[in-house]
């Protein structure tokens, strides 16, 4: 389960060549690739627990928890920021959990989108490790899907051709995600951040759209009493679209959902470029997506950078606390999350999946 790491050196990310890792499910409930202090943090300055007030609890996962902090020391002082805290114990107890709790990090250390939300600093103590992110005050597209029921298409269409944007930039560097849900795609006041974890392979492979994360409408196409028989209908049966769908946005979603994974819209040289081509997005200005220079659907209401009003109240009304550091790990155990020297592009800043 040895995760051996090495440098593309036609592109600043790294390369995972054990294609045996798996996959982390979602922000709140994962861990991050390897904490390297030198490589993530945007200057010489030491950070550590101290220099963050801890304000609110945004989520709480099998490893840990995501607090909504103030800096309150040092550069970016009064700045709020989300800071992701992971007890090693609990990752170390699984081999291939520490694998990609380090690949990870790897990767958000060094993509850089306009769609990918950004890492700014990584620490960590004894038992701990730490990933202070960019705070995404809107919340989760989930939430927002779940008090409107439903989005008309031209919405639908703003938030996955973002995606489609996030996607594509992560498939020209090799990197596979596969967690695409309304779940992790935060927002901010403006955008759409995909906020999930990503694997890179050896040999290059196409994520597929599925259905539920484009969520035209709020239920899964394919739904059993249980996984086997949920899989089992997604392999085998036809699947049946709402009346109500313009033909671009049916076509869309069948060409999506080709049973043949070489007939899927996407699954080809042209990758996320041939998914723009299609009509579905025909009135959606790529340049102008990119650069932000369209009007969202939607702008959360918030009342300033401290207000947590789009986040699940079951977390936000917990007293904010990081338990005692306590746990000592053996020797072996800590190596597998020791700070390494990597090799990275000066011009190029550290950036986490959205």
């Amino acid at each position: 389960n040895t995760v051996f790491v090495d440098i593309d050196k036609s592109c600043p990310l790294y390369r995972i060549t054990n294609p045996e890792i798996s996959i982390l499910h979602n922000f709140l409930e994962t861990e991050e690739v390897e904490l390297t202090s030198e490589v993530v943090n945007r200057d010489s300055e030491r950070v550590g627990p101290d220099c963050f007030e801890l304000l609110t609890v945004l989520g709480k996962g099998g490893y840990g928890k995501v607090f909504q902090v103030r800096k309150v020391q040092g550069s970016q002082m009064g700045k709020i920021f989300a800071m992701k805290v992971l007890r090693k114990a609990k990752i170390v107890r699984n081999a291939k959990d520490t694998a990609h709790t380090r690949a990870e990090r790897e990767i958000l250390e060094t993509v850089r989108h306009p769609f990918i939300v950004d890492l700014w600093y990584a620490f960590q103590t004894g038992g701990k490790l730490y990933l202070i992110l960019e705070c995404l005050s809107g919340g989760e597209l989930f939430m927002q899907l779940e008090k409107e029921g439903i989005f008309m298409e031209d919405t639908a269409c703003f938030y996955l051709a973002e995606i489609t944007l996030a996607l594509g930039h992560l498939h020209s560097n090799g990197i596979i995600y596969r967690d695409l849900k309304p779940e992790n795609i935060m927002l901010n006041h403006e955008g759409v951040f995909v906020s999930a974890i990503v694997k890179r392979k050896p040999v290059f492979k196409p994520v597929r759209l599925l259905p539920e994360s484009m969520r035209l409408k709020l239920f899964p196409p394919f739904t059993g009493e249980n996984r086997k028989k949920t899989i089992d209908k997604i392999l085998k049966c036809k699947i049946c679209l709402p009346p109500y769908l313009t033909p671009d946005a049916r076509d869309l979603i069948k060409k999506l959902l080709k049973k043949n994974p070489s007939q899927r819209l996407g699954s080809g040289k042209g990758d996320c470029a041939d998914i723009q081509k299609h009509p579905f997005f025909r009135h959606i200005n790529w340049d102008d997506l990119l650069h932000k220079r369209v009007e969202p659907p939607y702008r959360p209401s918030l009342q300033s950078d401290e207000d947590v009003s789009q986040f699940d109240s079951r977390f936000t009304r917990q007293t904010p606390v990081d338990s005692p550091d306590d746990t000592t790990l053996s020797g072996s155990a800590d190596h597998a999350f020791a700070v390494r020297k990597t090799h990275t592009h000066t011009h190029h800043r550290i950036h986490i999946l959205r």
